[in-house]
């Protein structure tokens, strides 16, 4: 079952789709059987899935919440492919809000954590997409290295992704100026094409053309556009800004053969769609174009005035995108926010409130899994000996300053012995000292120092003369047949008492009953 959940996900992730909202639907349903079999894995493939559609839908803000999500736990559990695709999302989402930087940022890392088990797909698309965000980034050169990795990779692998690789750059190189190498790219994936018989999509057809027109060849493009669009007439490749866009590069195309009454035709069609489904962004550039097209026909009157009209247009469109971006901006750092909140307060419930360590709720969480996983764990029950002759002959204040002290001197000891180690209190003046990796005999002597260190600290001027000691009962383990977290506790709390019985201010373990004391 696992395997062909696996399987179902894969072609979401490593296949090209034109139906967004079917896939988002597609991926919950695999989210719904990875739970059923208990793989969180699969689950989150699929939540990373559906963060991926909601992005491709227009929907940032829930792409962004979601993302995280995924990305919380891809790092938890070290997923570094997940952690990979999760990285490409960002990019993408950071280019959609125009942070080039950010973008750029996240798409380096969704290659630098490329490895073994990544597929042939990503280590061509992460390379493409990296090079698409250096060169929106303005480092062309930097892109021109990273698009031939891909295009490398996918030559000897025979990856479809090729052709959709040879758009990006083709579109790259023309929009950097480039217009002879964007012409050489085109050229290359058209006749990829031919070799492979396969049909170029629409999109591709509009790059080739918008490249045609800008080197002047209108007549190839105004029949790429037309092929174009009797392509997209198909159904099988549709985005709603798609045809208006394929009508604007035709006009394009047509009024550079001064055929300016087809040009005329096909921009109103475009303005059409547009007005139907509210496409400002295309609206815009649709008013630049009919401004274009008019002072060709020597109407510069007519130009000029939708010149005007283009430019308020612009200013509204970009003022319009500030606010979206804003917008998401505002609930992607809310939800960064909210989630360190959480994170906070969730650190604060795991904490004693009068001494900073780690409480009782922590120690349940933590310590089963150590059990679990650590032949040599060692913990040590920890009690100040006499402590309510502190609290009775001074008072409960000094006793609070003296807990204090002794929880910093236990932290700091546990530390610096084992820092993969943790100090907890668990009530009163008894504490829990846990020190992963550390067989019996090494944790008593470390143990025996800690005990030391108490014995000897200053404390003349907050306990007037009042000893300040520990009694520590130790277990390991290897002490322990089937070790589980109340039978070590048990057996340490066994030799705290042996220690307290011993005469206290000493370190008591098994199995040879050692014991310390000054």
């Amino acid at each position: 079952m696992e395997a062909e959940l696996s399987a179902a996900l894969l072609t979401i992730e490593d296949e090209r789709s034109w139906d967004a909202p079917a896939e988002l639907d597609r991926s919950l349903h695999l989210e719904e059987a990875a739970r059923s079999v208990g793989d969180p894995l699969l689950v989150h493939r699929a939540r990373l899935c559906q963060a991926n559609m909601r992005l491709r839908s227009g929907d940032i803000a829930g792409a962004s919440d979601q993302i995280w999500q995924v990305h919380e736990w891809a790092v938890a559990n070290d997923a570094r492919v997940l952690m990979a695709r999760t990285h490409l999302i960002w990019a993408a989402i950071h280019q959609h809000l125009g942070d080039a930087e950010q973008a750029l940022e996240h798409a380096l890392l969704s290659v630098e954590l490329l490895d073994d088990d990544s597929t042939t797909h990503m280590h061509i698309w992460h390379r493409t997409k990296l090079a698409d965000a250096l060169w929106a980034a303005d480092s062309m050169d930097a892109a021109r290295v990273r698009y031939a990795q891909a295009e490398e990779l996918a030559v000897l692998t025979g990856s479809p992704a090729l052709l959709c690789l040879l758009n990006n750059r083709a579109y790259a190189e023309f929009d950097a100026g480039d217009h002879r190498r964007a012409e050489e790219v085109a050229g290359r994936l058209q006749r990829l094409a031919a070799e492979r018989d396969i049909r170029l999509e629409p999109a591709f057809l509009d790059t080739i053309g918008t490249i045609q027109i800008g080197n002047g060849r209108h007549a190839e493009a105004e029949a790429t556009m037309r092929l174009c669009i009797e392509r997209h007439g198909e159904g099988r490749h549709d985005d709603a800004d798609a045809l208006p866009e394929y009508l604007l590069t035709l006009a394009q195309a047509q009024r550079g053969l001064a055929a300016y009454a087809r040009a005329q035709a096909s921009l109103d069609e475009s303005r059409a769609l547009c007005r139907d489904r509210d496409l400002v962004d295309v609206l815009v550039r649709v008013h630049q174009e009919q401004a274009e097209l008019h002072a060709a026909r020597g109407e510069f009157a007519e130009a000029f005035a939708l010149h005007k009209t283009f430019f308020t247009a612009y200013q509204n469109l970009h003022s319009l995108q500030r606010e979206a971006r804003t917008r998401t901006r505002q609930a992607m750092f809310e939800t960064a926010e909210a989630r360190q909140e959480a994170e906070r307060f969730r650190e604060q419930a795991r904490r004693d409130p009068l001494t900073g360590l780690h409480n009782r709720r922590h120690v349940d969480e933590t310590l089963p899994a150590l059990i679990e996983s650590d032949p040599f764990l060692t913990v040590a029950l920890v009690d100040l000996d006499h402590f309510k002759q502190i609290n009775d002959r001074l008072s409960h204040s000094a006793g609070d300053a003296v807990l204090i002290e002794v929880a910093g001197i236990l932290a700091d000891g546990a530390a610096a012995s084992c820092p993969a180690g943790f100090t907890a209190r668990m009530g009163g003046e008894e504490f829990l000292i846990v020190l992963p990796g550390t067989p019996s005999g090494r944790a008593v002597v470390l143990l025996d120092q800690i005990r030391r260190n108490v014995r000897d600290h200053g404390w003349r001027e907050l306990t007037h003369g009042l000893p300040v000691t520990v009694s520590i009962g130790v277990a390991a383990s290897a002490d322990v047949t089937a070790p589980t977290q109340p039978t070590l506790l048990s057996t340490a709390d066994g030799q705290l008492y042996a220690a307290k019985h011993a005469g206290r201010d000493r370190v008591s373990a098994i199995p040879r009953g050692y014991a310390s004391a000054a």
